[in-house]
């Protein structure tokens, strides 16, 4: 399939998603939302992937929706609005719900929807040089469904700070927050995703890693006895899996296994 902004590759079991509108700062629009949504569906659908990389061209990794993409939608009506809302709800909720898992890698200024791209990934590893931040309340915005993610992710009260302020925060701040996983210097940048992909592609079951993000997508809704529920049955299901019996046997054995 080919794609206008953005690129898409697979190189030693990893899928590289690639945001390539360096002119516009990586900014989104329909098109790239839909882009991203098939990119994403074809890397799920590939035999020869075990992990995926969001990355993208340029000084920026996406400065959120686009000027002209915002000025369009100022003019639009409430269920037109609220159509194209519910199409990068469905994006962020593919993400989740993805049977592999997302490697954000960040090398520049993740602002808007860009940072909310980052938010729903898995894990986000960021250079030293970027920045973080929700700025949509200084445009009379709202980043109503990242909040969603975001409160997830690092809780109630760094996430009103966050949104209520629009604030940007460093990489390293967003560490201490919980937002992001690690930070390298821009020349390590890709060494350390790649150890990342090493470490997902090689000794971890694919298998439990579609079990764990199910888990952790559906449990946050769940009251505490549905949710032990819930992950008693998936305990048992994952114990009858190729990958379980495999893995134990190994174990059991003394021997390595190599995923």
């Amino acid at each position: 399939m080919s794609y206008t902004h953005l690129e898409y590759s697979e190189q030693e079991r990893v899928a590289y998603i690639t945001l390539n509108r360096p002119e516009k700062r990586n900014a989104f629009n329909e098109v790239l939302v839909k882009e991203l949504a098939q990119a994403f569906a074809a890397a799920e659908k590939s035999g020869n992937v075990r992990v995926i990389v969001l990355r993208a061209n340029g000084k920026v990794f996406c400065a959120g929706a686009d000027l002209a993409y915002i000025q369009k939608l100022s003019n639009y009506t409430f269920e037109e609005n609220l159509d194209d809302s519910q199409s990068l709800m469905r994006l962020f909720m593919q993400m989740q719900k993805l049977k592999k898992p997302i490697i954000a890698q960040v090398q520049g200024p993740a602002l808007a929807g860009g940072c909310g791209l980052a938010t729903v990934c898995d894990i986000v590893v960021s250079s030293d040089k970027a920045i973080f931040g929700y700025p949509e309340a200084r445009i009379g915005f709202v980043a109503a469904l990242v909040m969603v993610f975001l409160v997830r992710k690092i809780g109630e009260g760094r996430s009103r700070e966050l949104l209520l302020t629009g604030k940007t925060i460093t990489a390293e701040e967003a560490n201490s927050y919980g937002l992001i996983n690690a930070v390298t210097s821009p020349d390590e940048l890709e060494t350390a995703v790649k150890k990342y992909c090493e470490q997902l592609s090689t000794e971890v079951s694919g298998s439990s890693i579609a079990i764990t993000k199910e888990i952790l997508a559906k449990i946050q809704g769940m009251d505490l006895h549905n949710a032990l529920e819930f992950a008693a049955r998936m305990n048992a299901a994952t114990r009858m899996t190729d990958d379980c019996k495999n893995g134990i046997n190994a174990f059991l054995n003394k021997e390595q296994i190599k995923w």
